[in-house]
């Protein structure tokens, strides 16, 4: 479905050189001479890059064929993880590039949200911040208190992240999975 620039809102997802976008900015502007137009600022819902676009006032764009659904990941299947449609219960295996450095922090019965763009799944987002445990890490040294001194941990999903010398193997940490750094212990 067309939609014209008078209904451009931020949130609205249209289609441009045939990659689906998301309208995150938009301005209406009516110069002195010359026609009116409309900035934006668009990301693609597939590789999340942001654009500046500008369209003549009254130019019609299609409007995405985008669905979110809340999943919830059970399990990988070989080369593919395998998630659950939490209204339909339909299972449905992604490829790893569907799921792309998410996968890092993907654990077992995570809801996440994924986006299907003409019935396919291109895109999986997980909470901001997911809780998992140290499998290991090496100890920190006795009398080492240097501030803000760390080291590696490996995470049950199999990530690295770096974390105080104090963190211990077996101990659960929050970790914001936008930027995938510790952001404090567990209980």
């Amino acid at each position: 479905m067309a939609v014209d620039t008078s209904n451009f809102r931020n949130g609205l997802k249209i289609v441009l050189d045939g990659n689906p976008y998301v309208i995150t900015y938009f301005q209406h502007v009516k110069p002195g001479k010359g026609g009116a137009f409309v900035r934006t600022k668009v990301k693609n819902l597939l590789n999340g890059k942001v654009l500046e676009k500008t369209f003549r006032s009254g130019e019609k764009v299609d409007e995405a064929d985008v669905e979110e659904r809340t999943m919830q990941y059970l399990y990988l299947d070989g080369d593919n993880l395998v998630f659950m449609d939490q209204e339909t219960f339909d299972q449905l295996p992604f490829g790893a590039s569907v799921v792309g450095d998410s996968r890092d922090f993907l654990k077992e019965n995570t809801e996440v949200d994924v986006l299907f763009w003409n019935g396919s799944p291109v895109n999986v987002e997980l909470p901001a911040f997911v809780e998992l445990a140290v499998s290991q890490t090496d100890p920190g040294m006795k009398g080492d208190t240097a501030s803000g001194a760390t080291k590696p941990a490996t995470l049950e999903t199999g990530a690295v992240v770096n974390v105080p010398l104090f963190i211990k193997e077996g101990e659960t940490l929050r970790i914001d999975t936008r930027s995938g750094e510790y952001v404090e212990r567990v209980g």
